[in-house]
């Protein structure tokens, strides 16, 4: 068992990594214009690749060009964006340099992966047995309970935060996009 552990923890720093590259471009391209996002806006960017995960899953027709790894790779880097901006707030202008944003995703992503490694061992590597599928619909579930939040002004009687809503959405697309490459 501690063998499939330290694999999938290879697997997650592997897409990480993958995201990681791609956030690095992205922000080369458009600086860190995420910033000003508010959190319900975060929230539907996230809806939205969701959604068009589960509609390509559904549909088996692909009319845009971009398949459905992309969008979990996409899920990764704006859950991180979400954590970034519960932590900090949104902006009405861009307030941080690139090196800055990139010293926040690797913070995040660096609590993704603690998080997901105790799950994991809790969990005995149960994902592996789980349909890709599963997971858009676990991501849907949990973008709809941030939205409940979101709508309850945070404040809520017994359940987690937004945070740990963003952080599973984050480890159940890494564990689509590893499903998808292998």
């Amino acid at each position: 068992m501690e063998k499939d552990l330290k694999k999938t923890e290879q697997e997650f720093r592997t897409v990480i990594k993958e995201c990681r590259e791609i956030f690095e471009k992205k922000l080369h391209d458009y600086g860190a214009s995420w910033r000003i996002l508010r959190p319900t806006a975060l929230t539907d960017q996230l809806f939205i690749k969701a959604k068009r995960i589960r509609s390509l899953e559904l549909k088996q027709v692909n009319m845009v060009g971009e398949g459905i790894r992309p969008e979990f790779l996409a899920l990764i880097n704006y859950g991180i964006v979400g954590l970034i901006q519960l932590d900090r707030g949104f902006v009405d202008t861009v307030d941080i340099t690139p090196q800055e944003a990139m010293t926040l995703y690797d913070q995040w992503a660096g609590e993704a992966l603690t998080l997901m490694t105790k799950k994991n061992h809790d969990y005995d590597e149960a994902w592996r047995e789980m349909r890709v599928t599963s997971y858009t619909d676990f991501i849907l579930t949990k973008l709809q309970r941030i939205k409940e939040i979101e709508d309850l002004g945070g404040q809520t009687l017994v359940s987690e935060g937004i945070d740990a809503n963003y952080m599973d959405i984050i480890n159940y697309a890494v564990f689509g996009a590893i499903k998808l490459t292998s």
